[in-house]
Order: C-alpha cells, then structure tokens, then sequence
C-alpha cells in the first residue's frame, strides 16, 4: 500500500507542478510560483476524499503519512536553496504570491473546523 501512497503523491505533484506553472504564466513570471503547495494541498484533500467514502483502509493511509511526512523536508530543503533577493526584488508580486496563500489558508480554517466537528460527532 506504500505504492499508492507514492502514487498518489505523484499524482498530486505532477497536477500542484502543472497549476504551479499555468499561476506563473498567468502573472507573466517565468516560473512555477506554489507548484509544490498546491501539491501538498491537494494531497490533504485527495486523503480527506478517501476518508470520506471509506476508501482508505489502514495500509494505504499508513502510505500517505510516510510519504507526506518525507515530502515536508524535502519542501523545506527546497526552499531553502531559492534566491530570496530575486523574490523580494520583484516587488508586488512576490509579495501577493506569499499573501493571497495565507489568506486562503485563513479562509478555509473555519471550513476544516466545521468539517472536523461533524466528524467527531
């Protein structure tokens, strides 16, 4: 079951890598700007769609722990190694790139907090 849990990483990354790029163009920057966020989001809700239908049984849940918990250090190590003066240099943009992510995260707390309650109950 790990091998669906790195399939479905796959599959998360290569659609966070494709929205990542089409955002980059659509700003008219040459890159992939939160391809990798994306990924990691979409991973969360591919998991809670699962969960939902009771399709995801223990091994293939036990996959996607082991292979989200790899992925955060490789983003951060990414991360990490990125030019941050050509990001801050950029101005307006760089800023709405790191802004509208967290405003949307803001956004959807009461969301995943209505949707945890009905769960529990």
């Amino acid at each position: 079951m790990l091998f669906r849990g790195v399939a479905l990483l796959a599959g998360c990354f290569i659609a966070g890598q494709l929205l990542g790029e089409t955002l980059g163009r659509l700003i008219h920057i040459d890159a992939n700007v939160g391809g990798v966020g994306f990924a990691m989001l979409l991973l969360i809700f591919a998991q809670n769609w699962l969960e939902r239908r009771n399709l995801l049984n223990p091994q293939l849940a036990s996959g996607i722990l082991f292979w989200s918990s790899m992925y955060i250090p490789v983003i951060v190590a990414m991360s990490s190694v990125q030019n941050v003066r050509v990001a801050v240099s950029s101005g307006f943009i760089a800023l709405l790139a790191g802004v509208i992510p967290v405003l949307i995260c803001v956004a959807l707390v009461p969301v995943l907090a209505k949707s945890a309650q009905k769960t529990t109950l």
